[in-house]
């Protein structure tokens, strides 16, 4: 199947305790139906300290579930992603504005 959200996407949540929030897909995982997206679903990880980090409690953005994002389209507003044939090409659109990404 297609990929509808890659990464570099903006996207905002739709459900859980970030919803509302905005952020950029940082890696998209479709093993596992989950993306990681900047400034969302943020946990506090203990990081034991080494010549190269300074240890301590490191906040780190963890993986949400695809089901829970929507892409923004230009207008800002979350929209659905179609597919279709341009000049022979697949191409992703959004469903509210009909643009292609």
């Amino acid at each position: 199947m297609a990929a509808k959200l890659r990464k570099g996407d903006k996207v905002v949540v739709l459900a859980g305790k970030d919803k509302g929030k905005e952020g950029e897909i940082s890696a998209v995982m479709p093993s596992k139906g989950k993306a990681i997206v900047d400034g969302v679903n943020i946990a506090i990880r203990h990081q034991r300290q080494t010549q190269a980090n300074q240890g301590g409690r490191q906040p780190k953005a963890m993986p949400i579930d695809l089901s829970n994002l929507a892409l923004l389209d230009s207008n800002g507003k979350a929209t659905r992603v179609g597919f279709r044939m341009e000049d022979g090409k697949k191409v992703r659109f959004a469903k509210t504005t009909g643009d292609a990404i």
